[in-house]
């Protein structure tokens, strides 16, 4: 037996009239809100805590501190030139070497520096030692500039030093050696062959 068909509920002109007011009046609250950007700003402003100045008692103890803690305050005896070895990298030597004289740049000898193998220490290594939000891309005192090299280097060349210093001492003494007798004052008592003082003497500095 075939189930007979449902009749259909039709809407009554009321009832359609205010589903399309409903429909409009959603319709416009889109696109009021599309029209109107969120003020982020004002959104910011509410969730963002409140940052407070730091109490000034506060910022100059701080800032005291950070002084000290550089040096002196008293000028008078402090080395501008002084690098604190426990900052320097392992395996690497400081040493300041000259830049400018007089305001002048000796090309030549930057290049020989680079030749032995100086670099310049960049500042963002050791910004303490350089001013305050500064732009200098190295660390400079008095027409001086702060440069590094592997410490393996630097010991051969100090070597490379030493015995060239000896080397000179000994052709000096050769010479005094070889000099006619009654040339030179022999200070040794045998009258034989000359001595010549390696020893460091205190200089007496004449005051003014």
């Amino acid at each position: 037996m075939m189930a007979r068909p449902r009749k259909l509920a039709i809407p009554t002109e009321a009832a359609v009239v205010e589903d399309v007011q409903i429909i409009e009046a959603f319709v416009e609250e889109v696109a009021v809100a599309e029209e109107e950007p969120v003020r982020e700003d004002l959104i910011r402003r509410d969730i963002r805590p409140e940052v407070r100045e730091e109490d000034p008692r506060t910022r100059a103890a701080r800032r005291a501190a950070e002084i000290r803690n550089h040096g002196n305050v008293d000028d008078d005896g402090i080395d501008e030139f002084f690098v604190d070895p426990a900052v320097i990298p392992p395996g690497w030597s400081y040493e300041w070497k000259r830049r400018t004289v007089m305001n002048e740049e000796n090309a030549a000898y930057q290049v020989q520096l680079q030749l032995k193998g100086w670099e310049p220490v960049p500042s963002s290594r050791h910004p303490e030692y350089m001013p305050i939000n500064g732009r200098f891309a190295h660390i400079e005192r008095k027409g001086m500039v702060l440069m590094e090299r592997p410490l393996e280097i630097t010991e051969a060349a100090r070597q490379a030093e030493n015995r060239k210093a000896r080397v000179q001492v000994r052709s000096k003494e050769e010479q005094l050696n070889a000099a006619p007798g009654g040339t030179f004052e022999r200070n040794n008592q045998d009258g034989g062959m000359a001595k010549v003082n390696k020893s460091y003497e205190p200089i007496p500095i004449p005051q003014s």
